[in-house]
């Protein structure tokens, strides 16, 4: 291959270089991100709002979950941020086998905080911990603090099930990734997409990072007898 068309190698025609066309990707995927925060920081702010009014209730909702599971799940997922890192690197220096190393220990991470995670929620199906018609069905919490309970668990199962959520679609891509790696798409000065991606699996993971003290830790001293007061 010449210089020149190493130099364009996988240039798009409306963009006059790679390093333009990096920019813009790079740019677009911050944007995207931006997004991301803001639906995000609407459940942050309903959480906050609702912890506010039902400080008390929410402790003792929160001392239902298993901070140790949630202790595993958050080393994972930063076990997968570097793993992420490491195949960006790789991409960088343009090692296919290295990006594709790194990818599959994302995967095989993203993969194993999955696993807890269903059999987080199937525990709180079977406590009767699923808001709806037979919250409460175990007789966990009293007439006070059943209804700030049902909120606490209804805001648990949709943040922490869309962050579930979007962390399948990083997986589906990481699929597509690893297939252009073994084509060898990624190389020297052309590894945008990878990077990009990266960035999107670094914001995944930062989320998990505030949602663990927001819903494992509120009730952590509240003590495993305090959810039982009927």
């Amino acid at each position: 291959m010449s210089d020149h068309a190493h130099s364009t190698y996988g240039l798009v025609h409306h963009f006059d270089d790679l390093e333009q066309q990096k920019e813009t990707g790079t740019l677009g995927m911050w944007s995207f991100l931006i997004t991301e925060v803001l639906f995000f920081g609407g459940l942050f702010g309903a959480y906050a709002v609702y912890r506010s009014q039902f400080p008390d209730a929410f402790q003792v909702a929160s001392a239902q979950l298993k901070v140790g599971l949630g202790a595993i799940n958050t080393i994972v997922l930063i076990c997968s941020s570097v793993t992420m890192a490491l195949g960006v690197h790789a991409a960088q220096k343009g090692s296919k086998n290295g990006i594709i190393l790194g990818l599959i220990g994302t995967l095989v991470f993203g993969a194993a905080f999955l696993v807890v995670k269903y059999f987080e929620y199937k525990e709180k199906w079977d406590h009767g911990l699923i808001p709806g018609y037979h919250f409460n069905s175990h007789g966990t919490f009293d007439s006070l603090h059943a209804g700030p309970a049902q909120m606490y668990f209804a805001l648990y199962f949709v943040m922490t099930g869309m962050h579930a959520f979007h962390m399948v679609i990083g997986m589906i891509l990481m699929f597509w990734l690893i297939a252009k790696a073994r084509k060898n798409y990624f190389r020297e000065g052309h590894y945008a997409l990878i990077e990009n991606f990266g960035l999107y699996w670094h914001f995944v993971d930062i989320v998990w990072i505030f949602l663990f003290p927001l819903l494992y830790l509120v009730g952590a001293h509240s003590g495993a007898g305090g959810a039982h007061h009927g």
